[in-house]
């Protein structure tokens, strides 16, 4: 059963305490994203700057593969220690939003692991798609086709009965608002 409120959250019940947890609007959520962007460019350029050191990295072409990989392991660490410990990443605090499994339980390792794995969603398919339109040698229209399969993504939420986006409904997971009341 969920409700829509007036600022677009959506009021769901929680199955295992019986109690209301609002879902965030999707613009809410969407800035959440984005900030989270931003931080993230520091981390991986840390990252980047570590790996390039320690393998002694002369060009970005060098060992690109082995770079990639790191990358992944690492933001995959960064998420699952911020969600496990708290449900709540630095741009989620600052939207006041938190994840959490569907029942309101705290996220286990590997459930933040898997919601990791799957959140993926957002970007994968989209380059994918890109590498096989007629566009792809011109990089502002592979980026538009990137920016666009997001786009969608993030709107498909909007056809899930709680508003959740597809990988929080597949890893049983939801993010709530923690924003105080009005």
């Amino acid at each position: 059963m969920s409700a829509a409120t007036d600022n677009g959250a959506v009021q769901a019940t929680v199955p295992a305490g019986g109690t209301r947890a609002r879902t965030p609007s999707l613009r809410r959520r969407m800035a959440a994203f984005l900030y989270e962007g931003v931080l993230l460019f520091g981390v991986v350029f840390i990252a980047g700057y570590l790996w390039s050191t320690l393998v002694q990295q002369r060009s970005g072409m060098q060992q690109r593969h082995g770079a990639m990989g790191f990358l992944f392991i690492v933001l995959g660490i960064y998420f699952a220690w911020f969600w496990t410990h708290g449900g709540q990443t630095l741009a989620q605090k600052t939207w006041f939003i938190r994840v959490q499994r569907a029942d309101g339980a705290a996220l286990t390792q590997a459930r933040a692991l898997a919601r990791y794995v799957a959140s993926w969603l957002w970007l994968l398919p989209g380059l994918a798609l890109a590498t096989q339109v007629p566009w792809h040698d011109k990089p502002g229209l592979v980026t538009l086709t990137v920016i666009g399969y997001v786009a969608l993504y993030a709107l498909s939420s909007l056809l899930h009965p709680q508003r959740q986006f597809w990988h929080d409904a597949i890893c049983g997971t939801r993010l709530v608002s923690t924003q105080p009341e009005r």
